[in-house]
């Protein structure tokens, strides 16, 4: 299995994880601003963009091979962004790797994807369940209607919408294994236990419209994490850095001096 990343800019190194289904290509509007201040590295996820997928079959190994490979790569002293799915890989990578990651910022992240009985900030499980299932039926239209739920609620949905749409199939399709693993970590798993293990400085920022991780999740993430700072950005979905690019740029310059809650 070989993990792509691409590095450039200067600065204090800034680890940059993207979603599901998607690579490190998406954060090509944000990138040349933040490698002013950031030494960038970008990393496809396994079975996504350039990342190759792992030569084993589906299972929750996969997910552990994944924090596994992404940890060899991570620089001393670094700041870890993770991007929905990717948050919360970035979420376990902080709290295995307090050495090296200093700094946490948590885009459009929860720490449970599915609604549970104490848990209302969740999608239904059926609806995930449901793409689990349509991706073996129809993979290319399942993945189009994901994109549409990312924009759904936000002020510009139809840019948004088209520059999803140009970076999905870029680097080649996304891998289905590693979609269905994906898929399944989203449907059972809960890190709120995870949470409070975080000792690190948190940046959270969440879209007030997003409809995929609610920003309920966020503002208990903000409760739970001591040394936390929140920002909510009005009429916005799930991709914050697609929909908001300046204020995006502009919160995670907050990373290079301290966040505080």
């Amino acid at each position: 299995m070989s993990l792509y990343v691409e590095s450039g800019g200067v600065g204090r190194d800034l680890v940059l994880l993207h979603g599901w289904a998607m690579h490190s290509g998406i954060w090509r509007d944000v990138r040349e601003r933040l490698a002013q201040h950031f030494r960038l590295h970008l990393v496809d996820l396994p079975g996504h963009g350039f990342s190759s997928p792992h030569g084993t079959g589906p299972g929750q190994g996969m997910l552990e091979h994944t924090i596994q490979s992404i940890a060899k790569i991570l620089p001393e002293d670094c700041i870890l962004c993770g991007w929905s799915l990717g948050g919360q890989i970035a979420i376990e990578l902080a709290k295995r790797e307090q050495a090296r990651v200093k700094k946490l910022a948590l885009i459009s992240t929860t720490p449970c994807f599915a609604k549970r009985d104490d848990w209302q900030w969740g999608m239904e499980a059926g609806t995930l369940q449901l793409f689990a299932v349509n991706l073996k039926r129809d993979y290319k239209g399942t993945l189009n209607r994901f994109l549409t739920l990312q924009i759904s609620g936000g002020d510009d949905t139809t840019a948004v919408l088209a520059r999803l749409r140009k970076s999905l199939f870029e680097r080649g399709k996304p891998d289905e294994v590693a979609l269905e693993v994906g898929l399944r970590h989203l449907l059972l798993s809960d890190m709120r236990g995870a949470i409070k293990s975080i000792a690190q400085p948190v940046l959270l920022i969440h879209g007030e419209k997003d409809v995929i991780t609610h920003p309920g999740a966020a503002k208990w993430m903000n409760e739970h994490l001591p040394r936390s700072e929140l920002i909510i950005l009005n009429g916005c979905g799930h991709a914050p850095f697609l929909s908001y690019p300046d204020q995006f740029v502009e919160h995670m310059l907050r990373l290079k001096g301290s966040v505080t809650r």
